[in-house]
């Protein structure tokens, strides 16, 4: 087994040390491309993305911070603006917004939220990204409920993102049966959406075309490869991945919910082929749904299933789904034949499963892909360990970048050029009753 060692750990760096809030970078690209300025939310403990009035960014090192967007008279229930990610190819950000109509007896919800997109050099000045329209007849290119964790592809062009539906929520609460299922959408800049007023104030244009391209249903076959959830995902390589015929195709990976033979709800890996053009609908239904039926996937869109542990000793997958830039691995969480929570890698095309780490407690998550593809950061015993992808990480061979703490460090994020990796930590106030996020820096050697 290779073993890694370092003479010393790298400094921590803290960045931000106003300790009356939370700086959370929500496991989200928090770099600007130019690595000079992390973004970050300010929700609060008790309220959430809901009773995060602001999205700030600091500067590296320097650690001065500026004010991308602010809600001035947000309340614990709402709007809210969180879970902010920085676009990799252009000045802006985007991040949940929650819907201006909210009030107290109808609040920020999963499915009362859109996304927001703010220019660095326009702070203040909100566009949203997906259009919104919760009336029939609805508008092909526009979604019904709320999208949350908004990911950007690697050229800026596409934005993908979880979602759960208005009417599908409002359908359960009339049925009691399952239909707010979550799924995954994605939209692509160029094509603005518009849609009619509503005298509740409740539709709103989009900038971006979006659509959902995963099928959820909700009831599965047990033993079948149906999904009633899909979430987790992140985009397949900075360039989709390669197919066999030497041809790249964009897609997503992702944890889809199965049923096993005994009916039990198992989380496996997926992964999202994604068509260039988006506007034609699929053989399940309208782009846009129905009264009763969600917005269904766009013609040349295929969801495949990767992983099947449910009949394992140990069944299901966990963490977001991350990917190697160049696409080839995508790695997740799973449990050993130990039953010890480890780091496996698994081909967006199939094949077998490897498992990368071999700790003797479990990991405990946050991983990430270093921009080379050939490592990954992650925690560990309360530590970052950084493992290479041709070894195997165990207890001995672990290269800590940080000392073990109680809580340890979370939300672990790259810059773009792989020398400083950001991160949260807890730090307690001055008088020691309370703890608020606070962001970390460590610079990463090249060498490996």
């Amino acid at each position: 087994m290779s073993h890694c060692h370092t003479a010393t750990q790298p400094e921590e760096i803290q960045l931000t040390r106003d300790l009356r809030y939370n700086h959370d970078l929500d496991n989200n690209d928090n770099f600007s491309p130019d690595n000079q300025w992390l973004v970050y939310d300010t929700r609060t403990h008790a309220g959430g993305i809901a009773a995060s009035s602001r999205i700030e960014r600091v500067r590296v090192p320097s650690g001065e911070k500026e004010v991308l967007y602010e809600l001035p008279h947000n309340q614990d229930w709402g709007p809210g603006a969180g879970a902010v990610s920085y676009c990799p190819t252009r000045p802006e950000v985007a991040f949940i917004h929650g819907l201006p109509s909210v009030t107290a007896s109808n609040p920020y919800q999963q499915w009362r939220r859109l996304g927001a997109i703010v220019q660095d050099e326009r702070p203040g000045q909100a566009t949203f990204l997906d259009a919104r329209h919760v009336v029939p007849h609805f508008t092909p290119g526009a979604l019904r409920g709320g999208t949350h964790r908004h990911e950007w592809s690697h050229d800026g062009q596409w934005i993908g993102y979880t979602y759960n539906d208005a009417l599908m929520e409002a359908l359960e609460r009339t049925t009691g049966q399952p239909h707010n299922l979550r799924t995954i959408g994605v939209s692509k800049r160029g094509k603005a959406v518009q849609v009619p007023d509503t005298a509740t104030g409740e539709n709103y244009p989009g900038a971006w075309y979006s659509v959902l391209v995963v099928r959820v249903v909700p009831q599965p076959q047990p033993g079948s490869d149906e999904i009633s959830r899909a979430a987790s995902d992140s985009w397949v390589g900075q360039q989709g991945y390669l197919k066999p015929d030497g041809t790249r195709q964009i897609a997503r990976a992702f944890l889809g919910t199965v049923k096993d033979k005994q009916g039990k709800d198992v989380n496996e890996v997926f992964v999202v082929d994604i068509p260039e053009e988006i506007d034609q609908p699929g053989e399940y239904g309208p782009l846009e749904g129905t009264s009763t039926q969600l917005p269904m996937p766009p013609k040349g869109t295929s969801q495949r299933r990767l992983t099947r542990t449910a009949d394992t000793q140990y069944p299901g997958c966990s963490g977001i789904v991350r990917s190697s830039a160049d696409g080839s691995q995508l790695a997740y969480l799973a449990r050993d034949q130990a039953g010890i929570q480890q780091l496996f890698v698994i081909s967006p095309t199939g094949g077998t499963s490897r498992q990368l780490t071999r700790h003797s407690s479990d990991v405990q998550g946050y991983f990430r892909w270093h921009p080379d593809g050939q490592r990954l950061a992650y925690v560990w015993d309360g530590s970052i360990v950084l493992c290479a992808l041709e070894t195997t990480s165990d207890d001995a061979s672990a290269q800590r970048l940080t000392s073990a703490s109680q809580p340890g460090p979370t939300n672990l994020v790259w810059a773009h050029d792989g020398q400083t990796l950001a991160y949260n930590r807890y730090v307690k106030s001055t008088t020691g009753s309370d703890s608020t996020k606070q962001i970390f820096l460590l610079k990463v050697p090249l060498s490996r």
